[in-house]
C-alpha cells in the first residue's frame, strides 16, 4: 500500500477544506450579489426536490428568472408590475407584491419575511404552490 499517493477523492477533500475560507473571504465581499443575501455561509444545499422545483428554486435564489429577464433578450424594458407600477423582480413577486397578500398568509402564516426565509437552505415547499396559484410557477 503505498501512502504517499492518496485517492483522487481525498485530494479534493484536502483541497476543499483549505480553500474554503479563502472562498468564504471572497464571498463575504459580494454583497450585492443577490444570492448573498440569501446564502451568506458558503456551504452546500442539498435538495431533494423534482427537477423543475430545483431548477425554479436555483432561478430564485440568483434572481434571473424568464418573468423578470426575459425583456433583455428582446431589448424591451423591464417588466412593471400592474398594481403598483414597480419593476417586477424575484423580490417583488414573492414578498411585495400587495395583490396577493391573502394567498401568501394562505401559504406562509405571514405576509412579510425576507428572501432568505423563503429561499434559504430549508426551502419552503408551500413556495411552489404559492407560485402556481399566482401564475408565474410556468414562467420561473
Amino acid at each position: 500500500m503505498d501512502i504517499r499517493d492518496p485517492s483522487q477523492n481525498m485530494c479534493k477533500r484536502l483541497s476543499y477544506f483549505q480553500e474554503t475560507p479563502q472562498w468564504q473571504e471572497k464571498w463575504n465581499m459580494e454583497t450585492n450579489n443577490k444570492l448573498h443575501v440569501i446564502k451568506p455561509v458558503l456551504s452546500h444545499w442539498v435538495t431533494k426536490l423534482n427537477r423543475r422545483c430545483d431548477v425554479v428554486l436555483t432561478r430564485l435564489r440568483i434572481g434571473h428568472t424568464r418573468l423578470t429577464h426575459k425583456y433583455l433578450l428582446f431589448a424591451e424594458s423591464p417588466p412593471t408590475c400592474s398594481h403598483c407600477g414597480g419593476i417586477i423582480t424575484v423580490k417583488h413577486i414573492l414578498t411585495d407584491y400587495v395583490a396577493v397578500n391573502r394567498r401568501r398568509l394562505r401559504y406562509f402564516c405571514s405576509s412579510s419575511f425576507d428572501l432568505s426565509f423563503l429561499l434559504g437552505q430549508i426551502p419552503r415547499f408551500n413556495l411552489f404552490m404559492y407560485l402556481k396559484d399566482i401564475g408565474v410557477f410556468h414562467d420561473i
